[in-house]
């Protein structure tokens, strides 16, 4: 298969269930952003050592590719479009991990600071990408009414979360201390 088509090349895109929009379209950037913030978890993965937290991550690319196929395929396509949409059990699921995750950290007195070890650094950076994804899929859900589920809307909330315990976490296993926020 070839990677180019060339019918990009007038600054369009078709979307899975059909219709062509801009690349700057709303819809675009938000699965644009996802697959950025995949990028940003793989990115992780590769300097993670710990089996479990790793576990996590490729459940979480998993989840994040679903999210991508998701946003890129408007409601109005229906079940044609045969894509399986991030549902309320995803999040349900996520919470546990955050839960699991959290319970094995120390109680958090401060802000933390993004850092520490190479593994919790990337996991902050990972934190970011799934922000970023999140406000690129508020702005859709804005301009498109219903174009964003609540499920997808409450996973990548949690998706945050997940990976500031993670990193804690990643910390804690390196030996290294989270660095408090001072505002001295």
């Amino acid at each position: 298969m070839q990677l180019y088509t060339r019918t990009g090349d007038d600054g369009t895109t078709d979307l899975f269930g059909g219709g062509r929009v801009a690349k700057d379209h709303p819809r675009v950037v938000a699965y644009g952003e996802a697959d950025g913030f995949n990028v940003s978890l793989g990115f992780a993965a590769v300097v993670c050592e710990d089996a479990g937290l790793r576990a996590v991550l490729a459940d979480l690319q998993q989840m994040v590719f679903r999210l991508g196929a998701d946003l890129a395929t408007p409601v109005s396509a229906g079940s044609d479009a045969k894509v399986q949409r991030v549902a309320g059990g995803d999040v349900v699921e996520i919470e546990a991990h955050i839960d699991a995750i959290d319970g094995t950290n120390a109680e958090q007195r401060s802000f933390v600071l993004p850092g520490g070890c190479e593994c919790a650094a990337r996991l902050h950076l990972a934190r970011d990408a799934a922000r970023r994804c999140e406000r690129a899929m508020v702005t859709l859900a804005a301009v498109e009414p219903g174009g964003v589920s609540e499920p997808a809307k409450q996973w990548i909330n949690r998706c945050s979360d997940l990976l500031f315990a993670m990193a804690r976490a990643a910390n804690r296993l390196a030996g290294v201390a989270d660095e408090p926020w001072s505002d001295s």
